[in-house]
């Protein structure tokens, strides 16, 4: 898709400047006039005129970087989650108070053209989000930088909630008809998949394996313009799309075997077709095995070529460029870098794999050990037997490593061999991500010493230097400056706009806490946020949402760990206080939750059941309804976060002491003035110091302690159900009485994972100390002027927590990269 521009757009746009454009891309390509032009494509219009730009400053500042030899990091990701990008291009151009002044005359407000921009399916969840939050800021900060991922036909899936339980439908996004994807069919990769080894020697008789009779996928990129606030750096996020090497194999289509031919070309093209396959079966195991292989092997292929095409000679490539692998999914880049490098490069072992780990870094995400990717050896040999034979031989010499170090250790072995022989043998890809990179780094302080301490130890151990912390951030310019203008116009008036640009500068409104005047302000810009989620939801869902209610909220991936059953454990127990004791809370709460279950995990799905079973209790009871609302808003995506965030009093962040890698979400709500209700898990410990103790409400087991009653098995549930008179009654119910309208055995799965001394999210043990949270943070809610001054000093010790800060740091300290301003 392309604008026919017939001048170039001036360097000040005004309304005056900027309606001829506007006009020329709805006759030309939408085919409208300006008058009859719908919201729709008015949409599609301003985004078409604002390509133009985008697309001719992204050539600039490639440019710039090349004249200046810049060192770069390709970051690779099996998902962003980017959001809707209209807005977010318009404050970073400076367009939005033109297109708004526009717009009003004809009657249009900017919000009805940002509700009409598909959501792009590229991701899930906070590792997408967290890499969409990097993108923005390396190109606002300065670093060179290009996003590697692949252009995925259909997202995880749309949720809708029927009569309590999750259904899921397909998420397709059109991209092909985005404004804002650039296609760059001329640098398509070619990705060899299948085949087999043969074991040749050169001419001097040197062991030389080819790898033959592959099969050939092909990568075509698209290019979404990235752009920093200012306008003045564009950096790409380059997607790649699957195709097939050719429409079909004409040589099978010759034999008359028309079907199979055309399967072939169906199944190369199904690799980009949907984030996430399903990998309970066979098939499905080998498809996301695959998809992570392809957005690899595209991404190497693609630096190599960008290296080769500057002159350099390939042992330059280590100073040139950086690679971050984030998780463990394109942790395949360290075999795919090696066999490039002495494939086709004919370097020799050792010097690739000098390079190989000088490029390399690898951020963890999760502590559980379940979590780490492993793929089956027969499956990997089947797909990739020349990486798989790399693989051997990176293992082979990192074990004769440590047997030098620890000699006669055979357990240290087991734990840190690249292949895990206990359970079928498997490919460990966390340890080859770790194998393979000079640095690894977690994300938050206490993730990252729990990575050295329980998840890794031997390998921190062995290479203590190479382990570090990054803690995550998020974009301000995003969660605050667009999703929340009546506290960013407020924080500006008090402080100056300055913090758009150099987020610390937050750190300066905390004074306004002990302004009267500006409390005042800062709880009516609050009160226009739950008025606006109110309205949406009536629109959408047609729910009723009193925004007299203290909004409660927990949006989240739906997990056992995250522990939303305890939310509506605590929910289910105040509403018996209520209903049977005549308990009055110290103000009314509207629970709202949103987030997703993965199709397949049963016990997040019931979770979701529960938790509209235990609104449809209290919605049913008069007496209860005055005090207690639950609300589970489907669909959970970034344009729903941006409506509910800003929008809420508290922030439930509530997972079990030592689960949580970091968390954004948390640090998004604290942004916008939610006090957190929290475990010391993640991020909460770094918010705690940066909010001030004073204002977050902490509560439950420490890890410590969680890893003490994990390590001896203590774990009683029945002790704190004779203790605890909230476990006795919750317990109680679960066992004997309806809840909303679903009989007892409907949830007993989860009266028995409550009841296990198994429970590894011990939320009968948390639940005293999470009541007695929930009661002090409402009763601290009756006091305005309290409240709003706890809010303020959240929103400006969210001053640390900027991706801004964050990327700055993995630049000068893993990636060596200079900003170019």
């Amino acid at each position: 898709m392309s604008l026919e521009v017939h001048e170039p757009l001036p360097a000040t746009i005004t309304a005056t400047t900027l309606r001829p454009a506007l006009e020329r891309a709805l006759n030309a390509q939408v085919g409208r006039s300006w008058d009859s032009a719908t919201p729709h494509e008015l949409m599609r219009a301003a985004a078409l005129v604002m390509r133009e730009p985008l697309l001719r400053r992204g050539w600039d500042t490639q440019e710039r970087h090349r004249l200046a030899g810049a060192k770069s990091v390709a970051y690779l990701s099996l998902e962003f989650l980017i959001g809707r990008c209209l807005r977010s291009n318009l404050s970073a151009l400076g367009w939005t108070g033109p297109l708004c002044e526009l717009l009003a005359a004809r009657g249009v407000d900017l919000s009805e053209l940002l509700d009409e921009e598909p959501e792009p399916a590229l991701g899930n969840g906070g590792l997408g989000r967290l890499a969409a939050c990097f993108l923005e800021s390396f190109a606002t900060v300065g670093l060179p930088a290009t996003g590697y991922g692949i252009l995925y036909d259909y997202g995880l899936f749309r949720q809708e909630i029927r009569q309590g339980w999750q259904r899921e439908r397909p998420d397709r996004w059109d991209w092909e008809d985005s404004p804002w994807l650039a296609g760059r069919h001329e640098d398509v990769v070619w990705v060899p998949i299948h085949g087999h080894v043969e074991h040749t020697t050169d001419r001097d008789g040197n062991y030389n394996p080819m790898w033959v009779d592959w099969r050939l996928l092909a990568g075509v990129p698209h290019d979404l313009p990235v752009v920093g606030y200012g306008g003045q750096t564009v950096q790409w996020l380059r997607l790649y799309a699957a195709r097939a090497s050719q429409d079909f194999d004409i040589a099978i289509f010759n034999t008359g075997d028309y079907i199979r031919a055309v399967e072939q070309k169906i199944a190369s093209e199904n690799v980009s077709k949907v984030l996430y396959p399903a990998d309970e079966v066979p098939q499905g195991k080998e498809l996301r095995l695959t998809q992570e292989y392809f957005l690899v092997a595209c991404a190497v292929r693609d630096l190599l070529r960008r290296h080769a095409a500057s002159g350099a000679p390939i042992e330059a490539l280590p100073d040139r460029v950086a690679l971050q692998m984030n998780d463990t999914h394109p942790a395949l880049s360290v075999a795919e870098l090696m066999r490039a490098f002495i494939d086709e490069h004919g370097a020799t072992w050792d010097h690739a794999w000098q390079w190989t780990q000088a490029i390399c870094g690898y951020t963890n995400h999760t502590l559980m050990s379940e979590a780490l990717e492993t793929w089956p050896v027969d499956l990997m040999e089947r797909l990739l037997p020349r990486h798989t034979q790399v693989i051997y031989e990176i293992n082979n010499r990192f074990l004769r490593t440590v047997r030098d170090r620890w000699p006669g250790d055979e357990a240290r072995l087991r734990k840190m061999s690249l292949i895990d022989e206990t359970h079928g043998r498997r490919v460990r890809m966390a340890n080859l991500a770790i194998v393979g990179s000079h640095a690894i780094n977690g994300v938050s302080a206490l993730h990252s010493a729990l990575v050295a301490s329980s998840l890794v130890p031997e390998f921190a151990e062995l290479w203590p230097e190479r382990f570090q912390n990054k803690t995550n951030g998020i974009t301000h310019r995003r969660w605050l400056l667009e999703a929340n203008p009546d506290l960013s116009a407020l924080v500006s008036s008090v402080i100056g706009d300055g913090w758009i640009i150099d987020p610390s500068l937050l750190e300066g409104f905390r004074a306004a806490a002990n302004d009267s005047a500006i409390r005042q302000e800062f709880r009516q810009a609050k009160c226009a946020c739950k008025i606006r989620l109110a309205g949406h939801a009536r629109e959408l869902w047609g729910l009723t949402l009193n925004p007299d209610f203290v909004f409660d909220v927990q949006v989240k991936r739906i997990h056992q760990y995250k522990r939303q059953l305890l939310n509506a454990l605590a929910i289910l127990y105040e509403y018996l206080r209520i209903t049977e004791d005549g308990w009055l809370p110290p103000a009314p709460r509207l629970s709202i939750f949103a987030g997703k279950a993965a199709p397949g995990y049963f016990m997040a799905k019931l979770i979701i059941r529960f938790i509209n079973a235990v609104g449809d209790e209290v919605r049913a009871c008069p007496a209860a309804a005055q005090w207690l609302q639950v609300a589970f808003l489907p669909d959970y995506r970034v344009s729903l976060a941006e409506r509910i965030i800003p929008a809420a009093d508290f922030s439930e962040q509530i997972s079990t002491a030592g689960t949580e890698a970091s968390g954004t979400g948390n640090m998004k709500l604290a942004l916008n003035g939610a006090l957190t209700i929290g475990t010391l898990d993640g991020a909460n410990i770094e918010i705690r110091t940066h909010a001030g103790p004073e204002n977050v409400y902490i509560f439950g087991l420490t890890t410590p302690e969680v890893q003490a009653i994990q390590a001896s098995q203590s774990y009683a549930p029945w002790a704190y159900e004779q203790s605890s008179e909230a476990a006795r009654r919750v317990l109680l119910a679960l066992r004997e009485r309806p809840i909303g309208g679903c009989t007892p055995e409907t949830f007993r799965p989860i009266l028995d994972a409550l009841m296990s001394p198994g429970d590894p999210y011990l939320h009968l043990a948390d639940l005293d100390s999470y009541l007695d949270a929930r009661t002090q943070a409402l009763t601290d809610y009756t006091n305005p002027d309290g409240r709003a001054a706890r809010a303020i000093h959240n929103v400006a010790g969210m001053a640390f927590f900027s991706s801004d800060r964050t990327v700055a740091e993995y630049g000068r300290d893993i990636w060596g990269l200079k900003r170019q301003p």
